[in-house]
């Protein structure tokens, strides 16, 4: 009997240990992930030195059906001038959960790029979403619905998307994270009047 209660006075210390320590590096977690996901978007937007993030709420509905909200953040020059717009955005991939991090052009019509923040994709099939040849067939392409192909020409920037070879499923998670997401928050940035009629 006295070693039960031993057993439960232990487990309670150590579950309020473990629940101060989670609360104490939860911040600092916070704060790589920002200065991490500032970092790519850098690199997507070259001329941005700050990222403003948008007091509006905006609130889509997922792939999944599931109503999110989305922080979206505002990049400026060193001028003080509007260069792009980026937001997180995630998706179910062929492993587990992709999350993404988009970038789109100060007029939010074109595509500036997107990086992987997360991602458990298959070694050498799935997780080419992270390479080059991959990503740079977003940069440049219109801020709207694009299409998965499975032949075509990587280097021609439009609305068609081509696959990785032996990774359809990641490939075309990627396509669905990015289109769906910049439909609705672009519908609900110019709903709101943060985009349109020279509001940038």
């Amino acid at each position: 009997m006295q070693q039960s209660w031993l057993l439960i006075v232990a487990s309670f210390f150590f579950g309020l240990l473990i629940a101060v320590t989670n609360a104490a590096l939860s911040p600092r977690i916070r704060q790589n992930e920002i200065n991490k996901r500032n970092s790519m978007v850098t690199v997507l937007l070259p001329g941005a030195k700050d990222f403003i993030l948008m007091e509006e709420q905006i609130e889509i509905q997922s792939l999944q059906g599931k109503k999110e909200k989305v922080e979206i953040y505002k990049a400026m020059s060193a001028a003080d001038e509007c260069v792009g717009w980026s937001f997180e955005a995630v998706g179910s991939g062929f492993a587990d959960k992709i999350k993404l991090v988009i970038a789109l052009d100060k007029n939010f019509e074109k595509i500036a790029g997107f990086d992987v923040l997360s991602s458990n994709e298959t070694p050498g099939f799935g997780d080419q979403i992270k390479y080059d040849y991959y990503r740079d067939q977003f940069k440049g392409a219109p801020a709207g619905e694009l299409k998965l192909v499975t032949i075509g020409e990587r280097s021609k920037i439009d609305s068609e998307i081509v696959a990785i070879s032996g990774a359809t499923i990641s490939s075309e998670a990627v396509v669905e994270i990015v289109s769906n997401s910049i439909t609705k928050v672009k519908e609900q940035m110019r709903k709101k009047g943060i985009i349109g009629n020279d509001k940038q």
